[in-house]
């Protein structure tokens, strides 16, 4: 028998090989086990889906603030869905119904993140308004849209930008503030996220809602804050608008 073998058919590096497939089947396993903590079981026309492997045991997290939660749980989405399957099969895609925007399916769905504002390092709102942050203010090198029209993709003017809402831990501007006009005369004051809008001499232009509907942006609670989860449906409505703005968007391109 040569060097390390053990029997005529079995040597030491055989063995480590076979102990390397075991633990890499292993560690496959277990990272999506992990993987399961949320989103799981599925919800499906048939019922709930886990699969496997199954869902690992609670773990317990701490949060700032000294709250906890438990991961994986069996918490129910509250999100109720506008939208119906185009087929009877499991699986059929999903046709928005009433306000496509505002359906929460497609480009328009959004994450149950926490509905708290984010903090910074400091323990201070991390996203907050130009005229809630003293010491802050737009460089004399750059265009400052304020006073600007903001513009949907058919032209019209949905609003005016009053104001821009400040990252202070990435320093960067994440929304502008538009007023919009409403029935009455009176305003309604909506953010529009920077990466949405592209700013220019004749006005704030958007390419993802139309003019009139700024209006039905989702709001805050309040008007110097923004909670993740407020950012969630924001993020979602101008999303939704991409493709369902008008209907000539969501139909084929040839």
């Amino acid at each position: 028998m040569g060097t390390g073998a053990i029997t005529g058919y079995v040597d030491v590096a055989q063995i480590v090989l076979y102990l390397f497939w075991a633990f890499f089947f292993g560690l496959i396993v277990y990272l999506v086990r992990e993987n399961k903590r949320e989103g799981y079981p599925l919800e499906t026309s048939d019922g709930p889906i886990d699969g496997w492997p199954p869902r690992p045991r609670p773990k317990t997290y701490l949060l700032e603030g000294g709250h906890t939660v438990h991961k994986p749980d069996d918490v129910v989405s509250p999100q109720t869905l506008n939208a119906a399957p185009t087929h009877r099969f499991n699986g059929a895609p999903l046709e928005p119904t009433g306000d496509p925007l505002l359906a929460g399916v497609g480009p328009g769905a959004w994450a149950d993140r926490a509905d708290v504002t984010e903090k910074t390092i400091d323990g201070d709102p991390k996203l907050v308004p130009l005229r809630a942050a003293p010491g802050y203010e737009v460089s004399l090198r750059d265009r400052d849209p304020r006073g600007l029209a903001a513009i949907g993709a058919d032209g019209e003017t949905g609003g005016t930008v009053v104001d821009l809402w400040l990252d202070k831990s990435e320093m960067t501007v994440r929304y502008f503030e538009v007023a919009v006009p409403m029935a009455g005369g009176a305003t309604r004051n909506v953010l529009l996220p920077v990466n949405f809008a592209k700013a220019g001499a004749d006005g704030v232009h958007v390419h993802a809602i139309h003019g009139e509907q700024f209006r039905r942006v989702p709001g805050t609670r309040d008007p110097q804050q923004v909670t993740m989860l407020e950012e969630e449906k924001i993020m979602a409505y101008y999303g939704a608008g991409m493709l369902y703005a008008d209907a000539e968007r969501a139909e084929p391109l040839f």
